[in-house]
């Protein structure tokens, strides 16, 4: 299958719910892995600053199940989550995997980078003589990786490790590498947007992406497109409290401004989401999260804004994606 064919496979998927986008990719990935000789895409993991939450999200992938991911589509070569090794073994592996995998394989950061104090605030390994900090390996591990996928929205523009008043100066990994990263975010990532990703890595290479780096698969319409509650939108019909079925734009919802596809994608193995669970989108996908989101439940107008800056204002018909 060709990459235009693919892409509009997926597009066109999406929008069904259920299984039906994994189903279509599934046979595509398998004829992709047959012809090349099951070769797989070679990945370095990196855990910073954050919760590890997108790998507890990507652990609930489903159809391909995790076991698939590891079987059939990636060559997991470090991963402090999910690799046996421990201390001095597992700096070894990840010294050996950089070295043999050489612009070939593709970083995986979860997590932001602090970056005050030399980035003293995130060490993830210790030598006998000295702490390699994240800032240290991002940069390093960086500058030796083809692509870099920052999975989760701390790792692709700092997120809540990055929230006021960012007292370890963390950022995302776009303002540490000087060079193109691919920004899957989310707080936390949607199992299948990380999982589509390295699929399309692994077939045809580089995604289309958005001014913010984002997959275009995946974060192409805003939240508000395709919401269930949009017809209320429309006609100007807003809920009071939260439990009323009404849009809830006037409780803090945040679909307006947020690029993502949560509404016909959905969680929890394709049942459910927070409009559906009767709770605003919060935004979690944007640059500018948390800060930009917060009061969570009051309407954009009064959210924290940077100074100088206005938020979207959309009218019924106003949402242009």
């Amino acid at each position: 299958m060709e990459k235009v064919q693919f892409t509009d496979l997926c597009r066109k998927l999406s929008t069904r719910g259920g299984h039906a986008l994994s189903k279509a990719i599934l046979p595509v990935v398998e004829g992709h892995l047959a012809q090349n000789r099951k070769y797989k895409l070679p990945v370095i993991w990196i855990e910073t600053s954050d919760s590890g939450d997108n790998n507890i999200a990507f652990m609930n992938t489903t159809y391909p199940y995790l076991g698939r991911v590891f079987t059939e589509m990636i060559d997991l070569l470090y991963s402090n989550t999910f690799m046996a090794a421990q201390g001095q073994d597992a700096l070894i592996i990840l010294e050996q995997a950089a070295a043999l995998y050489r612009g070939m394989f593709t970083l995986v950061v979860e997590g932001a980078v602090p970056t005050r104090d030399g980035g003293l605030y995130t060490v993830i390994a210790r030598t006998a003589t000295r702490a390699i900090t994240a800032l240290e390996a991002v940069t390093w591990l960086g500058s030796l990786a083809k692509h870099i996928v920052a999975v989760g929205t701390c790792a692709s523009f700092g997120g809540p490790s990055a929230a006021r008043p960012n007292l370890t100066g963390s950022v995302g990994v776009r303002d540490v590498l000087n060079r193109e990263i691919i920004n899957v975010s989310g707080c936390p990532v949607n199992p299948d947007w990380f999982v589509g990703t390295l699929a399309h890595l692994l077939m045809y290479g580089r995604p289309e992406l958005d001014d913010l780096g984002r997959p275009t698969l995946f974060y192409g319409f805003t939240v508000h497109r395709h919401c269930q509650r949009r017809s209320y939108f429309d006609r100007e019909d807003f809920a009071e409290k939260l439990g009323d079925i009404e849009c809830m734009f006037s409780l803090g919802c945040m679909g307006p401004r947020t690029g993502a596809d949560c509404p016909y994608r959905q969680w929890i193995n394709y049942v459910n989401w927070p409009v559906r669970a009767n709770t605003p989108c919060i935004g979690c996908t944007n640059e500018d999260f948390p800060d930009g989101s917060t009061p969570f439940f009051k309407p954009m107008p009064e959210k924290n804004r940077p100074a100088g800056s206005q938020p979207a204002m959309p009218g019924p018909k106003g949402d242009a994606q």
